[in-house]
């Protein structure tokens, strides 16, 4: 099935959720998810918005609501919430590893580390973390730690081959001969 026909099956049947509880705070964040999907940015700020207005402590919420607003740009506001889910559930390793990689995209690498490293710590084998770690290094132009880094992640999981292709972050890397390896493998999953 097309993805974006999934997305919204998802956003409909979420919908009639709604109507039959309008409180339900995970009805709200779950069609969120499925409009940042389909990139409808608005929509899904507004759902995030009614998730943690029904629920306060709605930790995911908070996350969801940063991933879309470091999508559009508003990284304040995304640090922001990312910093309310930690406070919220500190042992939320997405939270720790999405600020830090907005840390990346900042250039605040000493804060980046100690937040991806935080995420690590709480979830040893979170593939996401690790290729942050990856994209770390990467920015910080050390090709060895990076392509470490990325090989381990890839090893436990990590399989985006678009994102690992056309990410911005790998451009420091782009030269290495393993990461060039890594292309020719994703090409042949093409």
């Amino acid at each position: 099935m097309e993805k974006k026909r999934k997305y919204d099956i998802a956003i409909a049947k979420y919908t009639q959720t709604i109507k039959g509880n309008p409180n339900e705070c995970r009805a709200y964040n779950n069609r969120g998810i499925a409009f940042l999907k389909k990139e409808k940015h608005d929509l899904a700020i507004a759902d995030f918005n009614k998730a943690i207005e029904l629920n306060p402590a709605f930790d995911a919420a908070y996350v969801n609501r940063g991933v879309t607003y470091q999508e559009i740009e508003l990284y304040e506001f995304a640090i922001a919430d990312f910093d309310k889910a930690i406070e919220l559930k500190p042992g939320n390793s997405m939270a720790y590893n999405n600020r830090g990689f907005l840390f990346v995209l900042l250039g605040r690498f000493k804060d980046a580390e100690k937040d991806i490293k935080k995420a690590l710590e709480i979830s040893p084998d979170n593939i996401y973390a690790l290729n942050s770690m990856a994209e770390l290094y990467s920015a910080k132009k050390d090709s060895v730690e990076a392509c470490r880094w990325l090989k381990l992640a890839i090893a436990k999981g990590f399989n985006n081959w678009s994102y690992i292709k056309n990410s911005s972050t790998y451009d420091n890397i782009r030269d290495s001969s393993f990461f060039k390896d890594i292309l020719s493998r994703a090409k042949s999953l093409d």
